[in-house]
């Protein structure tokens, strides 16, 4: 049944477009309305802190209740919390420490939400009846044109009705996207011994009653117990952390600072971000369409080594614009061939049982070094200067990504799972 990936694909997109939304909008409101550099900061940890915590927490709860039900109720109740600023701010009752909480609840809801829709993937591929190359790969693809339009959309709407109405476009968009998910993913009553490749149609109903008994934190301990046990989920969950921080670093510092020592101001750096989504993009549809024919291991190395230090080392010097550009076509291509086979291999070595959480505990780990990066690019080119910083973290991004050239237990990710194994059976109730 392909509605049910086509209308999962559709309201992550939307999702994720509000969710950019979000992201240009709440920094340019605190600014707006208090003008503190600091309490802007302060946002942001109010937001990443409870969407790291509750994506460990809600695992469990993922895996007991159903992927499904959790994402559809993280989407209604944001609908309230992220309409509630706009309202009580236009109201006059909104105080900083009132829009915190309000910030902190969101992030708490997205948390779980986003662990809940990413955990479907594998049910909705068996459902119809694709690779999970391809399912990751078009949601690969969804994620990075939905960020590239939700920052343009941002942008425009911030300039156009100001950063408080902007928020009100967030707030629609986890209620149309509730709506679409309900709508596009019934809920059903299959049996749970369906295989990922069969075709079959998955259990999307009764959530994981059959599983493991024990308490909540038992369950959580399973998880962690599991992760901690298979040296590629590690290692991938390791790499992916690592890499965040240095991209985070990229994005937030190191680029705008190019941008303003080479004279081309915020066009040049808005013209390099859309170059580079735009390509990734497309490598992502790509990915979807030809990744499970390709050799994981030798494709995860070549990507890397496209994507990773060529796009610091090109900036660290002088280089011309077009230079730059022609340059993240080709690491952006690259990029998009990534997430669609690490998604794979997760998703193939993690239990049905286990997914919710292990795959929430390895999100959460990822996400958990992102709020340094601004520090490290900020204090790098503080001390020792555009050029180095750019080069230290290009060289650190190379080690990182390409120790699994040296740890030939990687090349296990070229195994596909056995059709018969009914271990994987997915579920998205």
């Amino acid at each position: 049944m392909r509605r049910s990936l086509y209308g999962w694909l559709a309201a992550a997109g939307i999702s994720l477009v509000g969710t950019r939304v979000s992201m240009i909008a709440l920094p340019f409101f605190v600014l707006t309305t208090t003008g503190s550099p600091e309490k802007t900061g302060l946002v942001a940890v109010a937001e990443m802190l409870p969407l790291v915590v509750l994506k460990v927490l809600g695992g469990p709860i993922i895996d007991r209740l159903g992927p499904r039900r959790v994402a559809l109720t993280c989407d209604w109740a944001s609908l309230f919390v992220v309409g509630l600023i706009p309202l009580c701010h236009e109201a006059g009752h909104l105080s900083f420490a009132g829009f915190l909480a309000l910030v902190a609840v969101a992030g708490a809801l997205r948390g779980p939400g986003d662990a809940a829709k990413h955990a479907m993937t594998p049910a909705l591929a068996a459902s119809a009846g694709v690779s999970l190359e391809r399912a990751t790969g078009l949601s690969s693809t969804v994620e990075r044109t939905a960020s590239m339009m939700g920052a343009a959309l941002a942008g425009a709407l911030v300039a156009v009705i100001g950063p408080a109405n902007a928020l009100v476009v967030d707030a629609a968009s986890f209620g149309l996207a509730a709506l679409l998910l309900g709508w596009a993913v019934p809920r059903q009553s299959a049996t749970r011994t369906v295989s990922p490749t069969s075709g079959g149609e998955p259990d999307a109903d009764a959530g994981d009653d059959d599983a493991e008994p024990g308490s909540y934190l038992d369950q959580l301990r399973e998880g962690w117990r599991f992760l901690r046990g298979d040296r590629i989920l590690v290692g991938i969950t390791v790499m992916v952390a690592l890499t965040n921080l240095l991209d985070l670093a990229w994005s937030a510092v190191l680029v705008p600072v190019w941008g303003v020592e080479q004279g081309g101001g915020a066009a040049a750096v808005g013209l390099l971000f859309a170059t580079f989504s735009g390509a990734s993009a497309i490598g992502s549809l790509l990915a979807a369409a030809y990744a499970e024919r390709l050799p994981r291991y030798a494709t995860y190395l070549v990507c890397f080594l496209v994507t990773g230090l060529p796009r610091y080392a090109v900036m660290a010097f002088d280089t011309p614009l077009w230079g730059v550009l022609a340059l993240a076509v080709g690491a952006g291509f690259a990029s998009g061939f990534l997430n669609p086979i690490l998604g794979a291999v997760i998703y193939e070595r993690v239990p049905a049982h286990l997914l919710g959480r292990v795959s929430s505990l390895s999100d959460a780990a990822c996400f958990a070094l992102m709020p340094l990066g601004g520090l490290v690019g900020g204090f790098l080119v503080g001390g020792a200067g555009l050029g180095v910083a750019m080069m230290s973290c290009g060289v650190a991004y190379f080690f990182v990504t390409m120790f699994p050239a040296v740890d030939r237990r990687w090349r296990e990710i070229d195994r596909r799972p056995d059709p018969t194994d009914q271990r994987h059976a997915p579920s998205y109730s």
